[in-house]
């Protein structure tokens, strides 16, 4: 996940989003713009900063440099949010782009927008083999049998660990905990050798986390299936697994060993790395610069599960490439082009190696780039064998929901109820019972 996905914006840019239809205004061009010596352009908006959109121009220029007869542009447009409300606002127009990234919990908006082509209607015609690449990944994206779009940058949830510490409190390095009471209990160790100076144990006021703890332990957010077999009409998140996962965060409250960096990414990522955090969970995007810059030995581990249940896995993040649907066949079939392009192994095995996210393509793994890479940071393989041991269930593809901003911002303050010691169960219902409303609101303004 980037730095930047998830605003409290959020809320407001798609609320706003989701009550306006899209329809196709009829002005868009039916000729493909060529560049001076005949090559069709293809513009490709992108939401990644600093050296993950460093990243996208370098695999942009490569794919032009590879051929003569197709000239992407890859225009950066700022946040997710700001992008997808600039694709909004321009479709069905000259203007718009042929493709665009989204992030993941744009899925089902994107897909009922009435502006998007679905990659399947090219894979079709092209007998592209789907099977090459990473179920695990494809299946957030597919709907009913169809892959709707390519992904693109995928990233995972995992614990990171600070060894130095767990050695000097007496702790293996080499053993992390798996289970809620293994982290509760080496929390309290860590407090206690450090004289209450460090936090045991520390997660990001982010709703993402809840999903994925809900699903590690086989739970639904929304009922449906989680929304893939239907519309959703009832959240799901107080029940067993949604409980389990706000008693133990308020149990390490109350024990004294959740350290609360509110909401931004970086805020706790600071608090690791100068030695006021042990432990905490965070997305596999940032792994890189956690491990480069830290002055201690970095561990990592899976995402630890509720004690006695075996986990279940892990839901993708990130985000896909989509393909705008009122443009000229020509320029589709160039962008398709580029698309393919971005799934060959050794494509993904660089741009995995450069970033830190996930290939999607399976034989990127044999790729020599990626292979370095990771003898190099040994700490990238854990997400990796998580992200292969997830059973694939509706509970680990992820919720399909038109309001999924507004859903994990009802949770996060719940989340930040518990760090004022709110009732977890009091807390979670609540979410719960507020979720079920903007389900509601969604339905209504969509029937």
């Amino acid at each position: 996940m980037g730095k930047r996905w998830f605003h409290h914006s959020l809320f407001v840019v798609f609320a706003f989003v989701l009550l306006t239809v899209v329809t196709a205004c009829g002005n868009s061009s039916n000729e493909a713009q060529t560049t001076e010596d005949g090559k069709i352009i293809v513009d490709f908006w992108y939401a990644l900063g600093g050296n993950l959109g460093q990243s996208v121009e370098e695999m942009v220029d490569n794919f032009n440099n590879s051929q003569d007869d197709i000239q992407v542009n890859a225009v950066f447009q700022g946040s997710y949010e700001e992008s997808l409300t600039q694709v909004r606002q321009l479709a069905g127009t000259s203007e718009a782009p042929a493709l665009v990234q989204v992030f993941e919990v744009g899925t089902k908006y994107m897909i009922e927008s009435g502006y998007t082509e679905p990659m399947q209607t090219f894979i079709d015609k092209d007998n592209f083999d789907l099977s090459l690449l990473e179920d695990n990944i494809l299946s957030y994206y597919q709907v009913d049998g169809d892959l709707h779009s390519m992904p693109f940058n995928t990233s995972n949830s995992i614990m990171v660990y600070n060894k130095d510490m767990f050695k000097e409190a007496g702790l293996d390095p080499e053993s992390p905990p798996r289970t809620f009471s293994e982290v509760r209990e080496a929390a309290k160790v860590l407090n206690d050798h450090y004289n209450g100076q460090v936090d045991g144990f520390s997660v990001i006021t982010h709703g993402w986390f809840t999903e994925q703890m809900i699903a590690n332990q086989g739970g639904l957010f929304v009922d449906a299936d989680n929304g893939r077999a239907g519309e959703p009409t009832q959240a799901l998140i107080n029940e067993e697994p949604g409980q389990r996962w706000f008693e133990w965060l308020a149990d390490m409250k109350q024990d004294g060993t959740l350290g609360d960096y509110g909401r931004e990414w970086d805020d706790h990522r600071a608090a690791f790395l100068a030695g006021t955090v042990a432990m905490y969970l965070d997305s596999t995007a940032s792994l890189a610069g956690t491990v480069n810059n830290a002055e201690f030995e970095v561990g990592t581990a899976f995402m630890p599960t509720a004690d006695g249940m075996d986990p279940h896995g892990v839901i993708v993040g990130g985000a896909s490439i989509w393909m705008i649907s009122d443009i000229p066949e020509e320029v589709q079939q160039a962008a398709w082009e580029f698309v393919k392009y971005t799934a060959q192994p050794e494509v993904q095995a660089k741009w995995a190696a450069d970033t830190g996210y996930f290939p999607i393509t399976k034989a990127a793994y044999d790729e020599d780039v990626l292979q370095q890479r990771y003898a190099e940071y040994p700490q990238f393989l854990t997400a990796v064998e998580q992200l292969q041991n997830t059973t694939l269930t509706p509970a680990t593809q992820g919720a399909l929901i038109g309001v999924f901003p507004e859903a994990r911002e009802r949770v996060v303050n719940a989340v930040e109820s518990l760090h004022d010691g709110a009732d977890p169960i009091e807390a979670i219902n609540l979410a719960n019972d507020e979720i079920n409303r903007e389900l509601e609101n969604y339905r209504r303004a969509n029937q």
